[in-house]
């Protein structure tokens, strides 16, 4: 199976980047491809599949029994899903872009002294994202938080080992992938709200849109301090 050449991913997370990033495509023995806004499960599917992130990018999101959606977490290359509690997922998984999977059975993967161990890593890292998360829904203004999701996309930029400016124009582009209800339900907040702080952002010259979905960064460190996180 084959991806088309002009196939996007969106970084998973900040500081993060798709070269050199741990996979395990050589332990799974299936592969699928799905297009942009395919769905790879429903919450409530029989939990029988573990899956990796090959190409592409996929968010886990929750749906509530009024329809309002809350997605979890956004996924990238070296990524794995599909690993709950229980004998179901608990989560829908969707594909943001063009996206190809790698897959193994779960009964395949109790066997693997392999793969277990880089579950073992993939489950420490998540944690840590989800309690990045958790105090982004909870303790966050909607400005922190919409400059917290666009600072993720950001290579080597807004943690602790932050490297700071390389060049004179401190800027960024981030391909988001996503429409603005998408980052609304990310971020916890209506779609209008988000739109409202795109355009706060754009009138005080920390970001310009470009396209739709292509965002420069005028001021790194500026949107950086933004965040509420430093």
């Amino acid at each position: 199976m084959h991806m088309h050449s002009n196939l996007r991913s969106i970084q998973p997370r900040n500081g993060s980047s798709d070269e050199g990033k741990e996979t395990m495509s050589g332990e799974f023995s299936r592969h699928k491809q799905f297009p942009a806004h395919g769905v790879i499960f429903f919450e409530g599917d029989p939990a029988s599949n573990i899956y990796e992130v090959a190409a592409g990018s996929v968010m886990l999101y929750k749906l509530l029994p009024d329809g309002r959606r809350q997605v979890v977490e956004i996924l990238g290359p070296g990524d794995l899903f599909g690993m709950p509690a229980g004998d179901i997922y608990d989560v829908s998984a969707e594909t943001l872009t063009e996206t190809l999977v790698h897959l193994m059975s779960r009964k395949e993967a109790e066997t693997s002294h392999v793969m277990q161990e880089h579950i073992k890593k993939c489950l420490v890292s998540q944690v840590q994202n989800l309690h990045e998360h958790a105090v982004l829904l909870g303790r966050k203004s909607a400005h922190e938080r919409v400059a917290s999701f666009l600072m993720r996309f950001v290579p080597s930029r807004g943690d602790f080992a932050c490297i700071g400016p390389q060049e004179d124009a401190d800027e960024s582009v981030v391909t988001l992938n996503m429409t603005r209800q998408e980052i609304a339900d990310f971020l916890g907040l209506t779609i209008e709200t988000v739109s409202r702080v795109l355009s706060d952002m754009k009138r005080r010259k920390v970001i310009t849109m470009e396209k739709q979905d292509r965002i420069r960064i005028m001021n790194v460190c500026g949107l950086c301090h933004l965040t509420g996180k430093y």
